[in-house]
């Protein structure tokens, strides 16, 4: 576990690694590798949304709960799914939403890589799963690591857009401070919960006008093929 390729979050986070709960957590993996689990995403993606937006380049964060937890899906980016995987259904409804909000027409890929190199943080609360086991790595110390790496975007950059969707994000930004920071709440995009509220949120409109409002530039939220 190493931040080689993320030196912008590396000088604010280097410390973490030698904590109990980290050491605990790292040894928590090994064991899981040890018994041959197959643990998603690959660890050289663990820390992809950390190395894909530097941590003076963050617009936006939106955050997600678990990795996704098929092959071939999670690459260390909330939301998003690798190449030629098809479209996760929560991801559905945030191209939905996109639509009815900017206009924008939904893409026929669930890779969000293009957001995260505009500076939108596309951070999971845990970053690691097993296969086929949903939450497996809850509670296991990635929370209080992303807690971590929340509070550092609240203290050290200005003019942020939190996109907190559904009560678990919401509680997990309850600390960020909304004078300093836009705060959009909505429930989760799941299809389980979309049509309470997510759909018709309007968030992406909303965080390129306060974006823009404060000299940061806006996020292009349509992908390209």
């Amino acid at each position: 576990m190493a931040l080689e390729n993320a030196p912008s979050w590396q000088t604010k986070l280097h410390g973490e690694f030698d904590q109990p709960y980290m050491q605990d957590l790292k040894a928590f993996l090994r064991a899981e590798k040890d018994q041959q689990k197959i643990i998603y995403p690959h660890s050289a993606n663990w820390f992809h949304a950390l190395e894909t937006t530097p941590l003076d380049e963050v617009k936006v964060v939106i955050i997600g709960q678990d990795p996704y937890h098929q092959p071939n899906q999670a690459h260390g980016l909330c939301f998003s799914v690798l190449p030629g995987v098809k479209t996760p259904p929560s991801l559905v409804n945030i191209y939905k939403e996109l639509e009815s909000d900017l206009g924008i027409q939904r893409p026929k890929h669930g890779y969000l890589e293009n957001w995260a190199q505009q500076g939108v943080l596309l951070l999971n609360a845990v970053l690691t799963v097993e296969d086929s086991n949903a939450n497996a790595h809850q509670g296991k110390g990635w929370e209080q690591f992303t807690d971590k790496i929340i509070s550092i975007v609240n203290e050290h950059c200005e003019h942020v857009v939190f996109m907190l969707w559904g009560g678990y994000a919401q509680k997990k930004g309850a600390m960020i401070d909304n004078t300093k920071h836009l705060v959009l709440k909505a429930p989760h995009p799941s299809p389980l919960s979309a049509h309470r509220g997510f759909l018709g949120c309007q968030h992406f409109s909303q965080a390129n006008t306060y974006l823009v409002e404060h000299g940061r530039g806006d996020i292009e939220w349509q992908l390209p093929d």
